[in-house]
């Protein structure tokens, strides 16, 4: 099975000297009504760009899905 989005983003958070994905999977983390288990991109673009917290930027999103498909 694949592993959703939110799945390969949580490799990014925690880290010590913050940066821009691990703000992204920090705040992802936090927000309890992320879709957990999307893997779909429109979906998941549509909810950050409508109800995500300003942190998740759309820009950080794009970037991170890059390296999602990439894997």
């Amino acid at each position: 099975m694949e592993r959703s989005f939110y799945q390969f983003a949580l490799k990014y958070r925690g880290k010590l000297e913050a940066d821009d994905f691990s703000r992204f999977s920090d705040s992802m983390f936090l927000d309890h009504s992320f879709p957990k288990s999307e893997t779909d991109f429109e979906r998941l673009s549509k909810y950050i760009e409508e109800k995500a917290h300003p942190v998740m930027r759309a820009s950080v999103f794009d970037e991170m899905w890059r390296d999602y498909t990439d894997e």
